[in-house]
């Protein structure tokens, strides 16, 4: 269980970490559009984008699937402008079922990028190649458990700024969108994809 308890902390300190900002960065666009009191669309959401990235982490450090990290490091910002820029220029959210699903889906797809950039740090991690079943749940665990940490974070700030300061959603959703898309444009193109 020692085992299982290293890698549940080690993926909730790898996401976590400032260093690493760029995840934390998709995560605040994500959450931008939704209030507090929308906090079980966004766990199913986050959950969605924890679903793609624990696939794609495990066929990765599996070795069934390789993309160059180049690649990867301007995909990943490139999730951060489209999402920011879906949550500026969509129509408020749709509340069916049918329109949830859509950032659902759109979650579960980007996690599948963002869990290629988790898979080099993670094969780094491995102690053993033959035992990667408990390290995998661990460390996806940890990285669930820093996620719900930060969006709790993030729907709160939100909660102050919209109802104690009286900032109206639609300011808040252009500033932190629009933030993170100028973020994510200098990333990619920092890039060595160019």
């Amino acid at each position: 269980m020692q085992s299982f308890d290293l890698y549940l902390t080690l993926g909730f300190e790898h996401i976590s970490d400032l260093a690493g900002f760029d995840h934390i960065l998709f995560l605040i666009a994500l959450c931008a559009i939704y209030k507090i009191e929308e906090w079980r669309r966004v766990l199913i959401l986050v959950t969605a984008f924890t679903v793609g990235h624990s696939v794609t982490l495990a066929l990765s450090a599996l070795g069934t699937i390789t993309i160059p990290s180049d690649v990867i490091e301007f995909l990943i910002p490139t999730t951060i402008l489209l999402t920011a820029l879906h949550n500026v220029l969509s129509k408020p959210k749709n509340e069916s079922k049918t329109g949830m699903w859509k950032y659902y889906t759109m979650a579960l797809f980007f996690g599948f990028i963002h869990g290629m950039g988790f898979s080099n740090y993670f094969r780094a991690l491995l102690m053993r190649d033959d035992a990667i079943t408990l390290p995998l749940l661990g460390f996806n665990l940890g990285i669930e458990l820093g996620q719900l940490m930060i969006v709790a974070i993030i729907l709160s700030v939100g909660f102050v700024l919209m109802n104690i300061l009286r900032v109206k959603q639609r300011d808040w959703n252009v500033f932190v969108s629009g933030a993170a898309a100028g973020i994510a444009l200098v990333l990619m193109s920092e890039t060595k994809f160019w």
